[in-house]
């Protein structure tokens, strides 16, 4: 009978093939990749602000807030409130400006930097790939000063249903 294990008998293999599967880690994940896998299931295409739906602020933000919301790992709610504090701020600095439509132009490169702070946040596993995609279709819709304030109404809107769903950090 021929020795099957030639060669350095201390070195170890993460990867496992099964017959008929794809080479997985042996940690179950598979191409070698041991993270949890961050699966997109957020719906999005409600959160439209023009025309302006009755139930964009009610039951479309608490649909957003309980999909996000499912994923105990990341989106803790210190970490949302970061990007919702951010959104105010820029909101702010445009609205209370005499000249809304020139202060806008100003100001949204620095606006739509949220998706890049976004994907450095789910890069840190911080945020999931749903919170990094209603960022990045929120934005989007982001074309004047209205719409900025519409924004950010939704996102104050869908904020408070997510702290009703997850309370603290703990």
């Amino acid at each position: 009978m021929q020795d099957q294990h030639r060669g350095n008998s201390r070195t170890t293999s993460a990867t496992v093939t099964t017959r008929g599967s794809t080479p997985r880690d042996s940690r179950g994940s598979p191409g070698g990749d041991y993270r949890n896998r961050d699966e997109l299931t957020i719906a999005t295409g409600k959160i439209v602000f023009a025309p302006l739906d009755a139930d964009l602020f009610n039951g479309v933000a608490r649909q957003v807030a309980e999909t996000i919301a499912e994923n105990r790992n990341a989106n803790k709610p210190s970490q949302i409130r970061k990007f919702y504090d951010e959104l105010c701020l820029w909101e702010t600095k445009v609205n209370q400006d005499a000249e809304k439509t020139k202060r806008f132009t100003e100001c949204l490169p620095f606006i739509f930097m949220l998706n890049a702070k976004a994907a450095y946040a789910k890069g840190r596993k911080l945020v999931d790939a749903n919170f990094v995609k209603l960022i990045g279709d929120l934005l989007k819709q982001v074309k004047d000063p209205d719409t900025l304030r519409l924004c950010k109404l939704f996102f104050e809107a869908f904020l408070g249903f997510y702290k009703e769903l997850r309370p603290s950090d703990k």
